[in-house]
């Protein structure tokens, strides 16, 4: 019977003195998985082999410090993420609060306490896994909005546009980045609901009729249904997106004819960001307008199609707008 090893989180332990190493060493190596490196270049060797979960970095090196090692990796795209704990001897708040300053996560006085190690690595190694969870997480909403886009012959370009134009106006509106980033993160899912949407209808290349329209619009309700229930606070706010963002300012929108501030003012940033992405993307069906005409038809529906308080802002951000469409251009 074939066993399954279970994974262990892999930490690098740094060190210039061999029994500082067997000390964690002994601390650590029954719940993790470890690798050791006893000056700054060879760690920095190693990092670039493999990518550890966690560092556990000495200060007081020859060669390279701790500090230049900390430094060289924060400087680095692809090991910036890493969690660095120094375990030094050094225990001057001047010391420690550089520590903190070039990116370190955590600062640990030698010599060590066994149960101090652990709790610290524990609390770190949860931190790296719920990052890992939630960038995961972000990763699969985007997708599955890009999924619905490419049913409607998209290619996916104009969720992550969209979505990053509902995240300028979001701020210059007032948000916190937060609370801005989680919109944009649930803007993507806004037309989720058109997976339900026949193909028939979904790709017809002239007018619908109204049967073909009442059918369509069903596609808030679908994504709703879709994302109900949901725990996750990002899914909620996902979930209200989809079922709001067709609804207008003067209450003629879908599906359930919501007026001025009844329409959550999530749904009524992700309209007007999805309103110009439209407007200025080429389709099958129609050129792309030049920006003038698409902000010229933004302001006429201020009040109508649109709250009123939004159409500034855009027009505000929208050099940040427009260098977000060049970025994730067709």
């Amino acid at each position: 019977m074939t066993t399954i090893k279970k994974y262990q989180p892999r930490i690098l332990i740094v060190d210039d003195e061999p029994t500082n190493l067997r000390v964690l060493r002994q601390v650590l190596q029954h719940d993790y998985a470890l690798s050791f490196a006893r000056s700054g270049k060879d760690a920095l060797a190693l990092i670039a082999k493999e990518k550890p979960d966690l560092i556990l970095l000495d200060i007081m090196m020859p060669e390279i410090t701790g500090l230049e090692v900390c430094q060289q990796l924060k400087a680095r795209p692809d090991s910036s993420h890493i969690p660095i704990i120094f375990v030094t001897a050094l225990q001057d708040p001047d010391d420690e609060a550089r520590g903190f300053d070039i990116g370190a996560v955590d600062y640990i006085i030698k010599p060590i306490v066994p149960s101090t190690v652990l709790a610290r690595v524990k609390t770190h190694i949860s931190l790296v896994k719920a990052d890992e969870l939630r960038a995961t997480h972000i990763d699969l909403i985007e997708r599955l909005g890009r999924a619905a886009e490419y049913k409607d012959n998209e290619t996916g370009l104009h969720v992550q546009r969209m979505s990053r134009y509902a995240k300028i106006i979001a701020l210059g509106y007032g948000f916190d980045e937060s609370t801005a980033n989680e919109l944009m993160m649930a803007a993507p899912m806004h037309d989720i609901g058109k997976i339900g949407i026949a193909d028939k209808i979904l790709l017809k290349p002239g007018k619908l009729t109204s049967e073909e329209f009442s059918e369509m619009k069903t596609h808030t309700l679908i994504g709703a249904e879709i994302l109900a229930n949901s725990k996750s606070r990002l899914i909620q706010l996902a979930h209200t997106v989809a079922l709001t963002h067709h609804e207008k300012w003067d209450g003629t929108g879908y599906p359930n004819g919501l007026k001025g501030d009844e329409i959550p003012l999530a749904g009524r940033i992700v309209a007007i960001a999805d309103i110009f992405d439209a407007l200025t993307s080429a389709r099958p069906y129609k050129e792309a307008w030049p920006v003038e005409e698409a902000i010229e038809f933004i302001n006429e529906q201020s009040g109508k199609h649109i709250d009123p308080a939004l159409p500034p802002i855009l027009i505000e951000h929208l050099p940040e707008i427009l260098r977000v469409k060049l970025a994730f251009s067709d």
